[in-house]
């Protein structure tokens, strides 16, 4: 059974950091490129971060660029979001998602596995 946990959520100031954990198994995690997709209240979903198969390749949307480093351990299976510098627009469900590397066409990939989410909640 394919899973993917995340956690590490929570609320937040702004300025503040927060680190997500996605914990995967079920499927070759080290074949698959690994990313960040959030949603904010009302809003649709909005693709945050990438990293590849290797964890060499890392890519970023311009929002979260210079504040957000994602990283993963292919040995513990694990993704990896430090947050940092957090702004009420951070504040979203962040999900993470998988899709198979041969197929990793940026914000367009066609994600093959999804977690559940976790909240981030960023507010005085």
């Amino acid at each position: 059974e394919v899973r993917l946990v995340e956690s590490g959520g929570g609320l937040v100031q702004p300025g503040g950091s927060l680190r997500l954990s996605c914990a995967a198994s079920g499927f070759s995690f080290s074949s698959y490129y690994m990313s960040w997709v959030r949603q904010a209240p009302g809003k649709g979903l909005e693709w945050v971060s990438s990293i590849n198969s290797g964890g060499e390749n890392t890519y970023y949307a311009d929002s979260v660029k210079g504040r957000f480093t994602i990283s993963r351990d292919n040995a513990q299976h694990t993704l990896t979001l430090e947050m940092n510098n957090l702004k009420p627009e951070d504040t979203a469900i962040y999900y993470c998602a998988a899709v198979d590397g041969r197929y990793y066409s940026g914000v367009d990939s066609p994600w093959n596995f999804w977690g559940r989410g976790t909240q981030v909640t960023v507010s005085s």
